[in-house]
């Protein structure tokens, strides 16, 4: 059985909690990491930017973005017509970015989430799929005008 290819990029503010996730959910998702690799500094829309170029050219459809508050990172990632990004700090945001948003990448602030937390919010991201229902549908048309 293939796995389902999962982007995830971080700047050095995020570099911990990318290596958890990425550890945590190994044997459910194979992991397409884009950097940051280590702590020196470097700029968080740089990240957002080559994941968004990642799933535009079909590596994969889904991707996780990581900075220290989550906030710098998904207004980095936003910028861009295909990307939908949610910064989730609980479950049941992840559930409902998924589900009524359509979103296809999760954002996550490592300074201010716990591991087990994230690690929750990114299964609850990654397992729902997005409703169908036509109002869902036509919100979500609209994202990208």
């Amino acid at each position: 059985m293939n796995k389902e290819k999962i982007l995830i990029a971080a700047d050095h503010a995020g570099v911990s909690l990318k290596d958890i996730l990425k550890k945590a959910f190994a044997d459910r998702y194979d992991w397409i990491d884009l950097g940051a690799d280590g702590s020196q500094s470097v700029d968080y829309p740089d990240y957002a930017e080559k994941l968004a170029n990642a799933i535009a050219d079909g590596s994969a459809k889904r991707g996780v973005l990581i900075c220290g508050s989550g906030i710098g990172i998904s207004m980095a990632a936003n910028r861009f017509d295909h990307v939908r990004c949610a910064l989730c700090t609980d479950v049941t945001m992840a559930r409902l970015a998924r589900l009524h948003n359509h979103a296809n990448v999760l954002a996550l602030g490592e300074r201010l989430i716990g591991d087990l937390a994230a690690q929750d919010i990114l299964k609850a991201f990654l397992d729902t799929e997005p409703d169908q229902n036509e109002r869902h549908v036509r919100r979500v048309s609209k994202l990208s005008r």
